[in-house]
């Protein structure tokens, strides 16, 4: 033990630091490649419930005309703003934080639009007062909503990501409201034969969408003065 030599000291020590150092950079490859892994994830999600909406959006839409329904046009509208946010969300995907809390803010406005326009759609039909077709609200009410659990399956584990998921997630959650509100309207209407029930869930709509917009819009906000 006496007659170890310094540089022996020396040595191990030089051994020593590169293994740590290569610890180190694998550990931080492997937290990177986990991180576009979850990245290439959430993109391809995205894809998939961006293209199921579109399809959606013209299906019930259509469907909404020559029903007369004012729910089943409001619901498909919500369709179509539903592919233009995960349009925008794809878009922030990979990018800084304040471009995700940008997009979040972005769809929290489109969101309020949408409420705008679905009050407009509910005092119009107020005015003219026919009854919705209650079978084709039932038909492709169904059709939506069978969609959107869907769409909420393959969105859940990405619900707390970022706040840019996070508002995605949000309007996943408020196309089911949306969809069992049409159904329980379409029910309504068949036993009634009276637009009220339709008229009342196309309202009733409106004021979910206001109220996630605003939800939305004060999330993203705090974020988009941090980053």
């Amino acid at each position: 033990m006496g007659n170890r030599k310094p540089w022996a000291v020396a040595r191990v020590g030089k051994q020593d630091h590169p293994a740590g150092m290569a610890d180190s950079c694998c550990s931080s490859k492997s937290s990177e490649l986990e991180r576009l892994a979850l990245r290439t994830d959430q993109r391809r999600v995205l894809v998939i419930v961006l293209v199921i909406n579109a399809l959606m959006f013209v299906v019930e839409f259509g469907a909404g005309l020559v029903a007369g329904s004012t729910a089943l046009m409001a619901d498909a509208t919500d369709m179509l703003g539903d592919a233009l946010v995960y349009g925008v969300s794809l878009y922030a995907l990979s990018r800084s934080e304040r471009w995700k809390a940008g997009a979040a803010m972005a769809k929290g406005l489109f969101i309020l639009l949408l409420a705008v326009g679905i009050a407009i759609n509910v005092i119009v039909k107020i005015r003219t007062g026919v009854p919705p077709s209650s079978t084709l609200m039932l038909a492709f009410g169904s059709l939506a909503l069978i969609a959107n659990l869907l769409c909420f399956r393959l969105l859940w584990r990405f619900r707390a990501q970022d706040v840019n998921m996070a508002s995605t997630f949000e309007c996943s959650r408020n196309d089911l409201i949306s969809n069992v509100g049409v159904l329980v309207a379409a029910g309504a209407v068949a036993l009634l034969h009276s637009p009220w029930p339709d008229i009342l869930i196309g309202s009733a709509m409106a004021a979910l969408f206001m109220r996630s917009s605003l939800r939305v819009i004060g999330d993203a906000m705090p974020h988009l003065r941090a980053a």
